[in-house]
This record gives structure tokens, sequence and C-alpha cells, in this order.
């Protein structure tokens, strides 16, 4: 199948590009480039301009693909092929005296009202999209705080009951400390001797 022609619009447009990357990739020249790197251009004259023209060229080559890939992604090409046959039809109609038609452009319609009516229905569905997202990440915001909270009271619980435990460890200690050590090592010995004799041959 046999693809249309480009329009003027498309080729001046791309053709003016092409020379901007063209320009902006070359304008840093090799003269700027020694200023930069003086001793080693003295030492490699040939090396340094090589490694020049290797990085301007990769700079031009990098710029012109990431323009090709953006057209690609947005449809530019085809966009300002349709735009200029729009443009060149309504300059056709203005010459033949069409000015009174039906869906022809009008002074007093102002152009945000005609893109208003193509893009708020667009627009609406977008805001209900978000809004739905948005609601989805506010409830799941909710449950993460609320699981937070949950999870902060049962540390809080938990401290509180490890403090609990080891007051009554310090009282048990305490009070272990103050019996007499000694009558209770001669009880122990005596109740140990005791049960030995109790116990039949």
């Amino acid at each position: 199948m046999k693809t249309a022609p480009d329009s003027k619009r498309w080729t001046h447009f791309h053709s003016a590009l092409q020379l901007a990357i063209s320009r902006s990739a070359h304008k840093w020249t090799y003269e700027d480039f020694q200023e930069c790197f003086t001793l080693w251009c003295k030492e490699e004259p040939h090396g340094a301009e090589g490694i020049f023209n290797t990085v301007s060229r990769h700079m031009e080559d990098q710029i012109h693909q990431s323009c090709e890939n953006l057209f690609k992604e947005f449809n530019v090409r085809d966009s300002i092929n349709i735009l200029h046959a729009v443009v060149s039809e309504a300059r056709a109609r203005k010459q033949r005296g069409e000015i009174h038609g039906k869906d022809v452009w009008r002074e007093n319609l102002a152009p945000h009202a005609a893109v208003r009516a193509r893009t708020v229905r667009v627009m609406e569905s977008e805001v209900e999209r978000a809004r739905a997202e948005l609601q989805a990440l506010e409830e799941e915001n909710a449950a993460l705080y609320a699981r937070c909270e949950d999870n902060d009271e049962n540390q809080r619980a938990a401290d509180a009951k490890t403090v609990e435990l080891l007051d009554i460890l310090d009282d048990v200690y305490a009070k272990w400390s103050q019996l007499p050590q000694d009558e209770i090592g001669v009880w122990a010995l005596e109740s140990a001797e005791n049960v030995g004799f109790a116990q039949p041959p």
C-alpha cells in the first residue's frame, strides 16, 4: 500500500529540526575542546581530535534518535500532516468564500471552547479514574495506619508487661538478699542429712 507523501509543513519542520540538532551537537568547537584539555591536545593532537569528533557524532546521533522516538510515541509526523491538510483546506474554503458551512471555523468561537467540547468527556473519565485511585490509596493508608496503631499498642503492652516482670524479679531478689544466708545453708545441710538418715538401708 502506497503511503501519502509528507506535507510541506512536516518537511520544513523536520529539516529545521535536523539543522538545529547538527548545530547544537557541533556548537562546541575543537578550539573549545583544546582549551579544556590543553596538555593532552598538545601531546596527542590526532587522538584528541578523533575523540572530539567521536563525541560530537555520538551526541548528534543520540539527540536524533531521541527525537525520532518521541515522534513515534506521539505520532508527530501524521499529526503535523493532518494539521497541514486542515489548514490547507481552511484556506481553500476561505478563498472560495465558504465561511458559513457546517463545522467551519468561526471568529466568534473561542479556541478553548472548541477544545473543551472535545476534551471535557475525556477529562471527566480521567477525573473519575483518579478519584477512584485516590480513594483506594486512602483506604490502604487508613488500613496501614490502623495496623501501625495496633502494633504500637501491642508494643506498649509488651513493654509494660516486661517492666512488671522485672519489678517482680527485683522484689524477689531484694527479699532473698535479706534472708540470713548462713542459717539457710545450715538448714539445708541438716535437711539433707535428715533425709539421708530417714531412707532405709
